[in-house]
């Protein structure tokens, strides 16, 4: 039956054409019930892929770019692989660049993509992105923004939302007692480090306590600054009693920045972070950190811009970050682990304490 498509097995199965392709390329993630009406659909209607015809017919090259802010960083690390796979899975190959955090060479690598005729375009913004992607999402460019976004911008975003994690980790330190609070933030032009920042704030002033100018540092994403950031705070004549990075590297470069000096964490100054990283278990005392999903951003991500490449309405993902409490804080329970107790919040408030 030589014209039976990919939607007419999809059709026959009773499932989603992306279900239908993620059983073609043996994707894991198939419940064997939809399996096997998959294959049982394949085989009754006498269908077979044939990628290179379906790339000469629509004119697709079942290629998609991926430009990451930085590489070294574990956290894109992480999402660069489950989008790659996810992307194998529904039929697509993946071309990848990295900004290294560098507006000039996103640019780059995007002209660079967008010359190699690529279906779509999965990117997170290099310190505020700049006018090139914008006048590629107007020309329209299939794209998603994965993590870091840019307003105005007409394109579904893939990202977690952290407000919650930082109100939980504000009253795990608040019920350590805790009170001088200090933040190393990301680049304010980037949605993600001036998100950070507000949502501390925020946190904070509902348990009344303020952020001095003073106890805000910054940083650029990279573990340089978030040593350069420690110093500064370890120099005040009140330094403060715990650092918070808004990233996993400017937490490690803090980290040294502590153990320069002959201090400990936690017994002279408390750290945390935000983006867990494997390291964090390993690392002297273990770091409490928030965690984000990120492999199931990567795999989000790949899923909407199919969506718009294949002519179905795509949507904006937004997913939960989560605290992880590990001894970076203080207060372990006896054997290591972390106590775990409810404090009471302020009045009018409800915030969860997990020390």
């Amino acid at each position: 039956m030589a014209s039976v498509g990919i939607k007419d097995v999809a059709a026959r199965a009773g499932v989603s054409v992306a279900t239908v392709s993620r059983v073609l390329n043996g994707h894991a993630s198939v419940s064997p019930t939809a399996r096997e009406r998959v294959l049982g659909a394949v085989a009754a209607l006498g269908y077979r892929p044939n990628a290179l015809a379906r790339s000469l017919r629509t004119d697709q090259t079942r290629t998609l770019g991926l430009v990451i802010s930085d590489v070294l960083n574990p956290y894109f690390t992480e999402l660069a692989r489950s989008v790659e796979e996810e992307a194998r899975a529904l039929g697509y190959s993946i071309i990848f660049g990295n900004a290294d955090e560098r507006p000039d060479l996103q640019d780059h690598h995007v002209r660079t993509l967008l010359d190699r005729r690529i279906d779509g375009l999965l990117v997170s913004p290099a310190d505020g992105g700049s006018p090139l992607l914008l006048d590629a999402a107007r020309a329209g460019t299939p794209m998603v923004f994965v993590d870091r976004w840019l307003p105005g911008a007409d394109v579904p975003v893939v990202r977690a939302d952290g407000r919650g994690a930082v109100r939980d980790l504000v009253a795990h330190l608040h019920g350590l007692g805790h009170r001088r609070l200090a933040i190393i933030a990301g680049p304010a032009a980037t949605t993600t480090g001036s998100e950070r920042v507000a949502a501390f704030r925020d946190a904070l002033a509902a348990y009344g306590l303020d952020l001095p100018g003073a106890y805000v540092g910054q940083g650029d994403f990279q573990a340089a600054s978030g040593r350069r950031a420690t110093e500064r705070f370890l120099d005040l004549p009140e330094p403060p009693d715990v650092v918070f990075a808004a990233d996993n590297l400017m937490a490690l470069g803090a980290l040294d920045a502590i153990r320069a000096r002959g201090l400990r964490v936690p017994d002279d100054i408390a750290l945390a972070a935000f983006d867990d990283i494997p390291w964090f278990v390993h690392t002297d005392p273990p770091v409490t950190a928030i965690a984000q999903p990120t492999g199931e951003l990567g795999r989000a991500a790949v899923r909407a811009l199919a969506d718009r490449i294949e002519g179905r309405a795509p949507r904006s993902v937004t997913l939960p970050a989560r605290l992880v409490v590990r001894r970076s804080c203080g207060a372990p329970a006896e054997g290591g682990a972390p106590v775990s107790r409810t404090e009471e919040p302020p009045a009018g408030r409800s915030h969860p304490c997990n020390p």
